[in-house]
């Protein structure tokens, strides 16, 4: 159980763990979930409540997940990882022993630059600098390090110089292609770029395995979160000439649209322009798309709604929108969803294939919403956390592995003052001031 006593310290007790975290100074870092691959920051098991990660500077002033891993950033532009580190996704300079992925330890190589930000994909981890540069590090051969033809490994951070001269503000990961942002609202794209997931980037290519993913996720929710992403990848591994585009290009059809927000699932990308459009591309095996529309090209989403900000599940799509209230002056906010459902992620019922409102945030005003493999989880303008879907390894932070079709408030971070809270595949990490 996670108590908070003052602003001066919380002790943290979950099943065989105990530890005191400081609170003397600025920040706390928080995580729940599955702990297999080390992205919690500490040993013991799965966390099923909200636990502070002890080994991290005082000064965290935002924080990433990874499909199994976690960044943090400092107030002084440093960069802190752990989890998964098979693919050299911590910038440890090699990968670092199984047994030392869940603890926390800074970045190496980047000393020279002042991070204010940091994403990360499965197997990829990036960084901005306060210039505006963008920095990754990592493995992969889908071409998501966009570091130029054939590169696939980068062990320490290396700058993308073919965005030299751009300032990017986010960038946006799925399992093999990427987005980023600019400040003046361009979009960027690189990596594999089938079915339309970079727009009109990449060559469109027919997948022969959507229908035996969809024949497949009809069975018990336990294996089928794995079974969902392993036969993405099985899919991409068939496929010959994979469509690579290897250094960043602007993305073609939103030529003269500026950008204000991004976001990439597994396969798919979401994107909002400033005049309120939610364009969507890539797969639609599971209705994440939104939309009927065919063609492999970014195309708008069937939302009726003016979207403020986007995020991405494996196959489910989240959006912070305006909407009419009568209850205040003006509009309010409140979440749509929509895409795979197997484990009530989507936090309503309804049609799956559209986006829908979720209705029982209980008049709360969303300000940002997180999707992992099979969860989501929402943080309001009260700083209340609010979680549903799968509750398998604690990964909703409600003290127990029950799924939730609906939305539930971790009710054990009430008093806390957070700031961020973000999803990775199976586990959720929160800041906390």
């Amino acid at each position: 159980m996670l108590v908070r006593r003052g602003r001066s310290f919380c002790n943290l007790v979950s099943s065989s763990r105990s530890f005191t975290c400081s609170r003397a100074l600025r920040s706390d870092v928080l995580s729940f979930g599955d702990s297999s691959h080390g992205a919690l920051g500490f040993g013991g098991g799965d966390a099923y409540e909200p636990t502070c990660i002890p080994d991290l500077p005082p000064d965290i002033s935002a924080i990433a997940a990874g499909h199994y891993h976690s960044l943090a950033v400092t107030h002084g532009g440093e960069v802190w990882a752990w989890g998964r580190d098979q693919e050299g996704q911590l910038g440890r300079g090699l990968p670092s022993p199984r047994d030392s992925w869940n603890q926390p330890k800074r970045v190496e190589g980047l000393e020279q630059v002042r991070v204010r930000a940091a994403f990360a994909s499965g197997v990829i981890s990036s960084a901005i600098g306060d210039d505006g540069s963008l920095w990754v590090w990592g493995k992969s051969k889908r071409g998501q390090l966009g570091l130029g033809k054939g590169v696939t490994e980068a062990m320490v951070p290396s700058r993308v110089e073919a965005l030299a001269g751009e300032e990017i503000v986010k960038v946006a990961l799925g399992w093999g292609h990427a987005l980023a942002q600019t400040r003046n609202g361009k979009l960027f794209g690189w990596g594999y770029a089938s079915e339309g997931r970079l727009g009109q980037l990449g060559e469109s290519l027919e997948t022969s395995f959507s229908s035996s993913i969809t024949s497949r996720t009809n069975g018990d929710s336990s294996s089928m979160l794995e079974v969902a992403e392993k036969m993405v990848l099985e899919g991409i591994e068939k496929e010959k000439n994979m469509p690579i585009i290897w250094e960043p290009l602007l993305v073609q059809e939103l030529h003269g649209c500026k950008v204000s927000d991004v976001a990439c699932g597994l396969d798919h990308s979401l994107v909002i322009c400033c005049d309120g459009t939610l364009l969507s591309g890539g797969s639609n095996i599971y209705g994440q798309l939104g939309r009927v529309t065919e063609g492999s090209k970014m195309l708008p989403v069937n939302i009726s709604f003016e979207p403020i900000s986007i995020s991405s599940g494996l196959g489910h799509s989240l959006a912070v929108c305006q909407i009419p209230s009568p209850e205040v002056a003006g509009e309010a906010t409140s979440v749509l969803t929509w895409g795979w459902n197997l484990t009530s992620q989507l936090g309503r019922q309804g049609p799956e294939n559209f986006p829908a409102l979720v209705h029982m945030l209980d008049g709360e005003r969303p300000v940002s919403v997180s999707g992992g493999r099979a969860h989501s989880i929402v943080l309001t303008s009260k700083r209340e956390v609010w979680a549903w879907g799968s509750g398998r390894n604690g990964r909703l932070g409600l003290g127990s592995s029950v799924d939730e079709a609906e939305p539930a408030l971790v009710d054990c971070l009430t008093g806390f003052e957070v700031q961020q809270v973000v999803a990775g595949f199976d586990h959720t990490l929160v800041l906390s001031d």
